[in-house]
């Protein structure tokens, strides 16, 4: 594709600019053939009438909404399932072995690569602060039209085989690394608990050398904690939110309390998911998503700030076309535009305009800042 399609003006420049710190898009580049550079709508007609939508929902993420919503920083998964969690015949992001799972996220990785060459009007990989500064500064800019950033984020850790491989895919651009979806030989996950690993640990080791990013997002509490405690290098949780808030909540996927008190203690950030079961305890699809809106989103992001006391640990994690779609998010969002809804109901709640651009992408700015090399 050529230059950018002209989008919507941006008539309310005011608006903060969002970073978003988890999508799967890499995964449904190559699982679902989906191509982030149309608008969603037109993707969701594309799809209409196939089983993409039954498979992985309507999706909410397309180049011009990004525009439209000013999401300048995306953090780009890389993410494949373990067979015994295999969502269908039809995922072609399955793998047995580790040599499979250090196939496909490769294959996924030079997708994002693939992507920002072929297309940096579009989107650009950020693997470094002055990536990260330029892609901001183009924002700034009074142009129509601005490239999304990229950073490299690998779910589930199987893809590295063993620690010396960790040089290679810094050099490739991954930037931070969950050591679990479900359990892995490195730590318990979702629905498969169970505590770090002598694996896990020396993997661990070798990821503060290069300076990765450690995203607690699915990992059972016990591993969780014992890496807050051990782990010298950045910690977040890119897409989790916190259990407490989610009244009846049961299972180890959203944050304990003790998790997110050490987080906060560690100067770490939590990407709120606005996503509907992670915001109501039972929902389910079936149930309509008319009683759920972004109200419960900024009510999920003050949770956090009053136990942080500041509005500095917490952004937006989407998780958006991550196994669900626009059936199962709140019934005031459409698309990824309509996170910019999130502000006046946040400045409601008292958050001045200082920290609203905080809460919106400023502090996963700051996280960058802090973390990337210089070039």
């Amino acid at each position: 594709m050529g230059a950018p399609a002209t989008v919507r003006p941006l008539i309310a420049m005011n608006r903060p600019l969002i970073v978003d710190s988890h999508e799967d898009l890499a995964w449904n580049m190559l699982a679902l053939g989906r191509d982030y550079r149309r608008s969603a709508l037109e993707t969701r007609a594309l799809e209409r009438g196939t089983e993409t939508p039954a498979r992985n929902g309507e999706t909410m993420l397309g180049w011009p909404e990004y525009q439209e919503g000013r999401v300048a920083v995306v953090f780009g998964t890389l993410f494949a399932t373990p067979k015994r969690r295999a969502l269908g015949a039809w995922d072609t992001q399955v793998y047995e072995s580790f040599d499979e799972a250090h196939r496909l996220y490769r294959a996924q990785l030079a997708a994002y690569h693939m992507l920002t060459d072929r297309s940096p009007d579009y989107f650009r990989l950020i693997c470094s602060r002055s990536d990260l500064e330029a892609v901001l500064a183009d924002w700034r800019s009074e142009k129509e039209g601005h490239p999304v950033g990229l950073v490299a984020l690998m779910e589930g850790a199987e893809g590295i085989r063993k620690p010396s491989e960790l040089e290679e895919w810094w050099q490739m651009g991954l930037r931070i690394i969950g050591l679990a979806w479900a359990g892995t030989r490195f730590c318990g996950g979702t629905r498969e608990p169970g505590p770090l690993t002598q694996d896990g640990r020396m993997l661990l080791k070798g990821m503060a050398e290069f300076g990765f990013g450690l995203d607690l997002s699915h990992m059972d509490e016990q591993a969780a904690l014992q890496a807050l405690d051990s782990y010298p290098g950045p910690i977040i949780a890119s897409h989790a939110n916190p259990a407490a808030a989610v009244a009846g909540y049961e299972g180890n996927r959203l944050l304990s309390e003790a998790v997110l008190r050490r987080l906060i203690e560690r100067d770490g950030i939590v990407g709120v998911v606005p996503y509907c079961r992670f915001l109501k305890a039972g929902w389910t699809e079936s149930d309509g998503r008319e009683g759920i809106t972004l109200a419960n989103v900024a009510a999920m992001i003050d949770y956090i700030c009053q136990r942080a006391g500041d509005a500095r640990h917490v952004g937006i994690g989407s998780d958006f076309d991550g196994g669900f779609g626009l059936s199962s998010v709140p019934a005031d969002l459409e698309t990824i535009a309509d996170l910019q809804k999130l502000p006046p109901l946040l400045r409601e709640r008292g958050y001045s305009d200082e920290d609203v651009v905080a809460i919106m992408g400023g502090n996963w700015c700051e996280y960058l800042r802090a973390t990337l090399p210089e070039a």
